[in-house]
């Protein structure tokens, strides 16, 4: 071997071998082709980092990008009522239950999905047995709609009916609105696909019980703002998504003055508080949701934009909205979590993922801030604490931002990874980060686990074309 020779390798390790034998010190790039070497995505991604620029030469797409992404950081939610859902969305017909995730028809839907939207049938009264409700719903009588046709997001399932309260979240900013429903807690519930009695009865009790009492509490305060509280989770080890410990109790001390009033006696206050402060550390998951909705929202219809501004599944199919194509549904089949399942349940019991919940990984959270939670990380199957930075870091290299009011302090208190863009996905391979909960494939049986998944990269090739041809021509 020549005397000073060095070796830098860009491909496969075998090629340093003979090197590494001589003596010869070498080092290894870990590179890949853009677009995983698709060749006609390279020529877009090329196109649109060239062309498609101002009389100025600046690039139309970072300047739409950056505009989607001012607008999200500037939202500011503000849970304002808890009320039953005919009531906030006067378009929610009668024969009409909801779902999470792209539309998809009753025919088609996975096994915890079609559990769910039997229980929410019978909740509603629209049927009085689980056959009866099942032949309503195979014959179109009672019909089925993504929850984003009413602006609503709900976990897993996302069986919303007309009678469920849902949070009615504003951001001040903008002054737009999202709804979702109230958290049911851990356990037997129905966004897993169960409908058993005591599975409704919650329901009823959150129905009269704790809406009424929060919608009150909720008035006298003039609503709580949520961006603060979720600033103050991330430093407490929540990502709101899977941990949603701190921000569950921030929210109960917002609200709890205000509650000893609103409750009708002294047992619903009891059962109030056992289940905001004891039994349900979760419940700020629904309205992270509303409160991340109401921001990316902002951020859509905005031409030339490369934005993610929604991700979400229905246990079938993975669906996305692009900024620029506005309401465009992109879909792909939905992938499995990977992760712990509980004892007695395997990967074989799994039901690819579902759920509306992904829209907080939109906004930055969840997934997207996996390294400021120590804690779940072997919960998720993440491995460890430096993988789950790791992580993270990664997202960063998908996002055009970072939003400073939610600071990791793990990550030097840098803000979480905000504004996904499809092109740099599409580029480095690199795909967003989903905390979730893993449903049995059999409605009824509830939740067996939970994990880490991604989008299918189909669906971010698919938003990438189209895109390409809309602003192309």
């Amino acid at each position: 071997m020549a005397k000073g020779l060095r070796a830098v390798n860009i491909g496969l390790d075998d090629f340093l071998s003979p090197f590494r034998k001589g003596g010869v010190p070498c080092a290894d790039i870990d590179w890949k082709p853009p677009a995983q070497g698709d060749s006609e995505l390279i020529d877009i991604l090329f196109n649109l980092a060239v062309g498609f620029r101002n009389a100025d030469g600046d690039s139309l797409i970072d300047i739409a990008n950056h505009t989607g992404l001012r607008r999200i950081l500037a939202a500011q939610p503000v849970v304002r009522r808890v009320r039953p859902a005919r009531e906030l969305i006067p378009d929610f017909a009668e024969n009409v239950i909801l779902h999470a995730g792209p539309p998809v028809k009753w025919e088609n839907m996975c096994g915890p999905m079609r559990g769910a939207i039997v229980g929410a049938v019978l909740y509603e009264g629209l049927a009085p047995s689980e056959a009866e409700a099942e032949r309503l719903l195979h014959s179109g009588s009672i019909a089925c709609q993504s929850n984003y046709t009413l602006n609503v997001v709900a976990p897993m399932a996302g069986a919303v009916s007309r009678s469920m309260p849902l949070f009615l979240v504003e951001n001040e900013t903008a002054g737009n609105i999202a709804y979702s429903p109230l958290n049911e807690g851990v356990g037997h519930a129905l966004r897993f696909g169960e409908n058993h009695p005591p599975v409704l009865a919650r329901l009823k009790w959150l129905e009269e019980v704790l809406a009424p009492a929060l919608d009150r509490a909720l008035v006298g305060l003039g609503g709580v703002a949520l961006k603060p509280i979720m600033s103050q989770a991330l430093l407490m080890g929540d990502e709101m998504h899977q941990r949603n410990v701190a921000a569950s109790l921030a929210f109960y001390r917002s609200v709890a003055t205000e509650l000893v009033d609103a409750a009708e006696s002294a047992d619903d206050l009891k059962s109030i508080v056992s289940f905001l402060a004891r039994e349900n550390e979760q419940f700020f998951l629904n309205l992270a949701m509303a409160a991340a909705k109401t921001a990316m929202d902002t951020a859509r219809i905005i031409p030339h934009s490369t934005l993610i501004t929604a991700m979400n599944r229905n246990g079938v199919d993975f669906g996305m909205h692009l900024s620029a194509t506005g309401d465009r549904w992109f879909t792909a089949p939905s992938l499995y979590p990977k992760g712990l399942y509980f004892p007695g349940y395997t990967e074989t019991d799994a039901n690819p993922d579902m759920g509306d919940s992904a829209i907080v990984e939109c906004y930055g959270i969840g997934g997207m801030a996996l390294g400021a939670v120590p804690s779940v990380t072997h919960l998720v199957g993440a491995g460890n604490l430096m993988e789950s930075l790791e992580y993270t870091v990664d997202m960063n290299h998908i996002c055009i931002g970072r939003d400073p009011d939610l600071a990791i302090p793990n990550c030097d208190f840098a803000g979480a990874p905000t504004g996904i863009d499809v092109c740099r996905v599409v580029a480095t391979g690199i795909l967003p980060l989903i905390i979730s909960g893993v449903a049995h494939h059999k409605p009824g049986v509830g939740q067996v686990g939970t994990g880490l998944v991604t989008p299918p990269m189909e669906v971010m090739n698919k938003a990438l074309r189209a895109f390409y041809q809309t602003v192309a021509g």
